[in-house]
């Protein structure tokens, strides 16, 4: 018929005319190849968009989980349980719904194990697991790479209140516990430290440098929302100590 060129599967168009989405056209070379309408390019486009509108606000590589907040952590997780001396992988996105395209990419990435994923208006948060650091490693340089991101741009974290309160009364001890049910109790006469920081993951970073630091007891430690808070006790020179230590986690990740 005049005017009309051929197509696989029956399917036809005029002369000079539009392509028909999805349709196989042979080219004289012998190769074929399948043409995309406008339509159909744009949804491409949008979708790359909106992974690389994606803003990274923390990332907190954890070389090695320590016992209590190994725990504390399994406690929380939703997914696969970690495992003291696990390498940890914390992230945080925003817009919170964006954590289930960041999460997908780092589960094809490599053999990770998704331990928990908090979606929440503002902010999403997940954290990935493996004993291997380098299988964690890749899956946040994968991350980064397709949200066009780096390590140097996350949010710098700041701490909004840190102190350490002296021989706690039994009062005190006893409306703490209450409240923080999924760590170990603070008792009364043990000294306290707590940190608060923004963004809260930043928290985790504190709070397993001061575990490996000093003998201490972890008693909260929350990562998501919109502030991170950390609550140690023990005595008063493991607690100073402790405190010590997850400070210089803060700062050393704002030096970088």
């Amino acid at each position: 018929m005049k005017g009309l060129t051929g197509f696989n599967n029956g399917e036809r168009r005029p002369s000079g005319g539009p392509l028909v989405t999805g349709s196989e056209v042979g080219p004289q070379g012998g190769a074929s190849c399948v043409i995309t309408t406008d339509s159909e390019k744009s949804l491409v486009s949008r979708q790359a968009s909106h992974v690389q509108q994606i803003e990274l606000r923390t990332y907190v590589f954890l070389d090695s989980l320590q016992p209590q907040l190994a725990a504390y952590m399994g406690t929380a997780s939703q997914g696969f349980l970690p495992i003291p001396g696990d390498a940890c992988l914390w992230m945080e996105v925003s817009p919170g719904m964006a954590v289930h395209r960041v999460t997908d990419i780092a589960l094809k990435a490599s053999n990770v194990r998704l331990g928990q994923m908090v979606v929440e208006r503002a902010f999403g948060s997940l954290a990935l697991y493996h004993r291997d650091q380098s299988t964690v490693l890749h899956s946040g340089d994968v991350v980064l790479d397709a949200i066009g991101s780096s390590v140097s741009r996350r949010t710098k974290p700041e701490v909004s209140w840190t102190e350490v309160i002296r021989s706690i009364t039994p009062d005190h001890a006893v409306l703490i516990n209450r409240q923080n049910r999924r760590g170990s109790m603070i008792q009364s006469g043990m000294s306290m430290f707590i940190l608060e920081t923004e963004p809260a993951g930043y928290v985790l970073m504190a709070a397993n440098e001061a575990e490996k630091a000093s003998n201490i007891t972890v008693v909260d430690v929350k990562g998501v929302g919109a502030f991170g808070r950390l609550t140690l006790a023990g005595r008063e020179g493991d607690v100073e100590e402790a405190a010590a230590a997850a400070m210089r986690s803060i700062d050393y990740i704002n030096r970088q």
